[in-house]
């Protein structure tokens, strides 16, 4: 990735299809306007694409945020896609049931891996300062 943006592009669309998949699964706005346009039969097969994209748009934030943390190394990024799958697939097993806490545990494991980048990449930068005196 040449273009020092991508990782802000990424993470600001990673953010907003986070957050409209999130309004549109627990909330019956999409259902409302699915209706009001007369597609109300599809508004029982929202969730198969919802829950995907909430995984896929939470993957592209972590990643994004790999990237702005500048690390080397292995990227995250199969493992990534790997997850979304995964907890799209378990949801689609449970027949969503547990739709609302795998999404919040997906959404703080991203979070805590934000935080953990933070903290992880400052005390590194600290110590090759320290080193470099």
């Amino acid at each position: 990735m040449n273009n020092k943006n991508e990782p802000t592009t990424l993470l600001r669309r990673g953010l907003i299809g986070s957050v409209f998949a999130a309004i549109c699964c627990f909330t019956p706005f999409l259902v409302l306007i699915v209706a009001g346009v007369g597609l109300s039969a599809v508004v029982g097969w929202l969730d198969y694409a919802l829950f995907p994209m909430l995984f896929a748009s939470l993957s592209a934030v972590a990643y994004a945020l790999w990237q702005q943390a500048d690390r080397q190394g292995h990227s995250p990024k199969a493992l990534l896609i790997g997850l979304a799958v995964v907890l799209s697939a378990l949801l689609f097993w449970l027949e969503f049931r547990f739709a609302l806490r795998i999404s919040i545990a997906a959404a703080l494991a991203v979070a805590g891996y934000a935080l953990w980048l933070r903290k992880s990449g400052s005390s590194a930068v600290s110590q090759i300062k320290r080193n470099w005196h």
